[in-house]
C-alpha cells in the first residue's frame, strides 16, 4: 500500500474510569460492543486490523466488498465491527465470524452480516490526520462520510461535545449500549497510547450462588469464587467467577468454604467444561452445597458465561439460592442502530 499509515498501526486506546470526565476539551460517542477495528484501503486493496494488529480481513467479506464500493480510493478509518441483532448488536454471532474455515466465512457473511460504525478518520489519499486535533479529524471523518458512505454496511458513529446529549444516549438505549467514551478534542490521535480517551462502561449487578471455588495458585487459601445461576428446570450453571476478595478477608472466607465442602457443586453446566475459556486448572476446584449468594458487578453475559471476571459487592444472607436464577439477565433491548447514521 502506498498510503500514510499502515498496517500494523497500533490504533489510540482509552483508560477506564468511574465517572465521565465533563468540560468543554471533551467529545462523546457511544461504546459499541464489537472487534475494534483500523480499515485501510488504497485501490483495491483492503485490510481490516484488529485491536492487536492482527488481519481480520478474510473474515469479513461483505466489509470488503463495501469498502471497495467506497469512491475515495486511498483511506484509513477507524471504527468498530458489529453483528445487528434486530435493533442490537450480537457478540455471540461476531465472535462465531472467526473461522478457519472459508465455506463458513461466506455463508456466515450472507446469515449475519456485519457493518462497520465509523468514529475517526486518520488518513484521506496521501494525506495523514493523525497529528490534527480530534476536533479537526471529526470535521473532516464528517465530511468524508457524507461524501462517501452509502449503504448500510458502512455507518458513522454519532459523536457530541454536551455531556447531556451523552447521557440520553444511555438513557434512551439503557443496558443495551456498551457505555461512553470520552476524547479529548484538542489532542491529535495518539498511536497505541491510552492519554486523552477515557472509557466508562456501563455495569449491572446480579445475585448468583457461590457453587464452588478454587484455592490460589500455591496457597491453601481462596483465589476464586464459581458462580452459578440456576435455569427454569431447576439445574444450577456455571455462569463465571469473581476473584476480587479483599486479602484480609481470605483465611475466614476460606474456613467458610471449607465447611460447605462436598456438595453437588453445579448440576448442570461445570467449570472444566469445553469452551474458549477453559484452562489446564479448569478441573482444580471445590464443589460446595449451595448455600452461599453473593451480589457482583459485570459488563455482559455472553455465550452462557460472564464475559470478563466480575467484582464482588457483598455477601446476600438474606438471599436465598434458588432465587438466583437465570431470568435476572433479562435487559430491554435499546435500539441502538437508531443512534447510527
Amino acid at each position: 500500500m502506498t498510503l500514510p499509515l499502515t498496517s500494523p498501526y497500533p490504533p489510540m486506546e482509552a483508560r477506564a474510569v468511574a465517572a465521565v470526565p465533563a468540560g468543554p476539551e471533551w467529545q462523546y460517542e457511544p461504546k459499541w460492543d464489537g472487534f475494534r477495528c483500523l480499515v485501510f484501503r488504497d485501490g483495491d486493496d483492503v485490510a481490516l486490523q484488529s485491536k492487536s494488529g492482527q488481519p481480520l480481513t478474510r473474515y469479513f467479506p461483505e466489509l470488503v466488498a463495501a469498502i471497495r464500493a467506497v469512491r475515495a480510493k486511498a483511506f484509513v478509518l477507524d471504527g468498530e465491527i458489529a453483528v445487528p441483532d434486530g435493533p442490537a448488536f450480537s457478540f455471540d454471532a461476531l465472535l462465531q465470524r472467526i473461522h478457519p474455515a472459508a465455506s463458513r466465512v461466506a455463508r456466515l457473511a450472507k446469515e449475519t452480516p456485519a457493518i462497520v460504525v465509523v468514529f475517526d478518520l486518520l488518513a484521506e489519499g496521501k494525506h495523514a490526520l493523525v497529528g490534527e486535533p480530534l476536533a479537526t479529524r471529526r470535521k473532516a471523518l464528517e465530511r468524508f462520510a457524507t461524501a462517501q458512505f452509502r449503504g448500510e454496511t458502512i455507518r458513522l458513529s454519532p459523536a457530541t461535545t454536551k455531556l447531556a446529549e451523552a447521557k440520553d444516549w444511555l438513557a434512551n438505549v439503557g443496558s443495551t449500549l456498551d457505555g461512553l467514551i470520552a476524547k479529548r478534542v484538542d489532542q491529535p490521535y495518539r498511536s497505541g497510547e491510552r492519554a486523552g480517551m477515557e472509557k466508562i462502561k456501563t455495569l449491572r449487578t446480579i445475585d448468583c450462588v457461590v457453587g464452588g471455588f478454587r484455592y490460589g495458585e500455591g496457597k491453601k487459601v481462596v483465589g476464586s469464587l464459581l458462580l452459578g445461576l440456576y435455569d427454569d428446570v431447576g439445574l444450577l450453571h456455571h455462569v463465571g467467577f469473581t476473584s476480587s476478595i479483599k486479602a484480609s478477608e481470605r483465611a475466614a472466607l476460606t474456613a467458610k468454604l471449607e465447611r460447605l465442602v462436598g456438595g453437588p457443586g453445579f448440576t448442570g453446566k461445570a467449570p472444566g467444561g469445553p469452551s474458549r475459556w477453559s484452562s489446564k486448572r479448569s478441573a482444580e476446584w471445590q464443589a460446595l452445597k449451595a448455600k452461599l449468594v453473593v451480589e457482583v458487578c459485570y459488563d455482559h453475559f455472553t455465550g452462557g458465561r460472564f464475559r470478563h471476571g466480575t467484582k464482588l459487592l457483598r455477601f446476600r444472607p438474606d438471599k436465598a439460592p434458588r432465587q438466583c436464577t437465570m431470568d435476572q439477565l433479562a435487559q430491554p433491548r435499546g435500539n441502538l442502530l437508531g443512534l447510527l447514521r
